[in-house]
């Protein structure tokens, strides 16, 4: 089962930016789905930002307009650059994968995420 690592989140304040990346344990060209998800505490687990091998990208309607996912085949990795951050997008942010944009199940492990927290 493919594993993720997430890093890049941290403390900033309102309006500020934040790159978050993941790094898949095995090549990501065989990875249709690459996704962002977040949860923040005592919510459920929300998808935010998808992208495909095709290079097609979806974004959750929260984000859209701030947020841009994108992906490094030759690096294994998937990137997630947040502006305009708002307090709202305070949560812990973790990466996974799908066999296809239909298929709500993840495929991979979900890895320990990488908390982001938008405070003044």
């Amino acid at each position: 089962q493919v594993q993720f690592v997430e890093s890049g989140g941290g403390l900033v304040q309102p309006g500020g930016s934040l790159r978050l990346s993941c790094t898949a344990s095995e090549t990501i060209t065989s990875l249709y789905v690459m996704d962002w998800y977040r949860q923040a505490p005592g919510k459920q687990r929300d998808l935010v930002a998808s992208i495909t091998s095709f290079g097609n990208i979806i974004y959750a309607d929260s984000v859209k307009g701030r947020f841009t996912i994108s992906r490094d085949g030759a690096k294994n990795t998937i990137y997630l650059q947040m502006d305009s951050l708002k307090p709202s997008d305070t949560a812990v942010y973790y990466c996974n994968a799908r066999d296809g944009i239909r298929f709500k199940t993840p495929t991979g492990s979900w890895g320990q995420g990488t908390q982001v927290t938008v405070s003044s």
